[in-house]
């Protein structure tokens, strides 16, 4: 008899839960990188010219979680008709295909790009010419990581990326506090490409022990009928919009260059606190849901409560962390980051991810109503809306930077990306339902960070007041105990 998988035991809610777990420790690891970085090198155009290059990475990374999603459904199918190793080997082909001369270009051509992406001043063009090349390498790796990833989830096997990733942020780590002293912000990005390699590698091992315990024949590897193009079709209906969405973030490095020096470092530093919520809370969730979906089918009306279900799990996360930051931003942000974020600079850091809220509850939406397009096959106006949302940041962005500064940038940010997640959820033929019950969830959840923090903070200093906040939304949050989060535990556990 087979042994029971994660999934087996738990449902997807364990399978999620194992999933952010490993998301969590790496970007818990990363914002100790996030630390170093900041009390090594403080903030301005060296940081500046670093968070320019790690845009790119950034783009990309979230074109392995997007392709990671896109092929689940093909290899959950390809697993029950067993041909998994001839369609795996077949889409790593087809990605090599469009990585490996990303990869070359990006190197020969990285002053250009560099130029690009920082304005032009020249220490942050210097700094980002030196470390895009090792970013490019390590977002490689986590593209072809992110699909063997794929490959075992289709074997619902979600401990091996989960432990290589965890992995791969370990060991990144250790090389960048080894030889951040000799090499200077050079060691960040090698770090990177440490991360990438092991994230990549522990999985990689995975799929060939398995294949050998089951007796798996070379055969089974040759690639499956059907052209790469039409793989490399799919995979860029697959990542065109997350592609876009997170081009949108890297449209707005620019416009916050001419706010003022160090303003770059700030938008990065929030969007990456902003960004982590989202991804541990709510992307685990749409990743280990992707393969159950595609097994059982997808309606309108499943769809509506699978998005309101897994949103509802994410907005109580980001409820109490947008109120943290609100209430004591710039004593965890300066006590964190050194002197250089102390007084107003961390304030405005901390009420910069505030405004952010917004987007991540759009972001939250946008990362469990992404992966039930594939399961319906509903994606051929996924380049058409990508395109659009492009189109309408630029102007987005300049009205927000020019009325609101740097906060304003925050706010675009939410808007586009909204639109996005309208474009989605019409492609479901579930706009109005998921609408009305994402937004009653964010609206219960608000009233209760208010209530739980507004009284203490007006008594309290800031980290006591956020501290007694916690306690209080946490102690709220129980009593009450909402009956659609209630539902929503209870729907979660029970998809496997």
């Amino acid at each position: 008899m087979a042994k029971p998988t994660v999934s087996g035991r738990f449902g997807s809610l364990g399978s999620g839960a194992l999933t952010g777990a490993a998301l969590a420790v790496q970007t818990g690891l990363a914002a100790v990188v996030g630390i170093v970085l900041a009390r090594e090198f403080g903030r301005g155009a060296e940081t500046d010219g670093f968070f320019a290059a790690y845009g790119v990475f950034i783009v990309i990374v979230l074109a392995a979680g997007a392709i990671r999603v896109t092929v689940l459904p093909t290899f959950a199918r390809a697993r029950a008709s067993g041909c998994l190793g001839g369609e795996a080997v077949s889409f790593v082909l087809a990605l090599a295909v469009i990585a490996l001369p990303v990869l070359i270009l990006g190197t020969v051509l990285r002053g250009p790009v560099a130029t690009l992406l920082t304005g032009g001043g020249p220490v942050a063009q210097a700094t980002a010419a030196m470390v895009l090349p090792w970013m490019l390498l390590a977002a490689t790796c986590q593209l072809f990581a992110g699909l063997a990833a794929s490959v075992l989830a289709a074997m619902n096997d979600y401990a091996s990326p989960a432990v290589g990733f965890a992995l791969g942020s370990v060991l990144g780590l250790a090389y960048i506090l080894w030889r951040v002293n000799a090499d200077g912000v050079s060691a960040f990005s090698i770090g990177m490409t440490v991360n990438g390699v092991v994230a990549l590698g522990v999985p990689a091992v995975a799929i060939a022990i398995r294949a050998a315990r089951d007796g798996s024949p070379r055969s089974a590897l040759r690639p499956r009928g059907g052209s790469a193009f039409a793989r490399l079709s799919m995979l860029g209906f697959g990542v065109a919009l997350p592609f876009a969405l997170q081009a949108l973030y890297v449209m707005l490095l620019p416009f916050a260059s001419r706010d003022g020096e160090g303003e770059v470092t700030s938008l990065a530093y929030a969007y990456l606190v902003s960004s982590a919520v989202v991804a541990v809370c709510a992307s685990s969730l749409g990743l280990v849901t992707a393969v159950p979906l595609a097994r059982s089918g997808l309606g309108p009306g499943r769809a509506v409560r699978h998005i309101v279900a897994s949103s509802w799990l994410a907005l109580v996360a980001i409820g109490v962390a947008a109120a943290v930051f609100g209430v004591a931003g710039g004593n965890v942000v300066g006590s964190l980051l050194g002197p250089d974020y102390n007084d107003r600079v961390g304030r405005d850091l901390g009420l910069l991810v505030v405004a952010l809220t917004p987007w991540m509850v759009v972001a939250v939406t946008s990362a469990v109503t992404f992966p039930l397009l594939f399961v319906a096959g509903a994606i051929r106006k996924l380049p058409l809306t990508a395109l659009a949302v492009v189109i309408v940041q630029v102007p987005l962005a300049w009205t927000s930077i020019v009325l609101f500064g740097v906060t304003g940038l925050a706010l675009a940010l939410a808007a586009s990306t909204g639109l996005a997640v309208l474009a989605m959820l019409a492609m479901l033929e579930a706009v109005r339902a998921t609408v009305v019950g994402v937004g009653v969830a964010a609206i219960k959840v608000a009233v209760v960070a208010l209530v739980a923090f507004i009284p203490v903070s007006l008594v309290l200093s800031s980290v006591p007041a956020a501290v007694v906040g916690t306690i209080a939304y946490a102690v709220i949050v129980a009593v009450l105990r909402p009956p659609q989060l209630v539902d929503s535990w209870h729907y979660m556990r029970g998809l496997g």
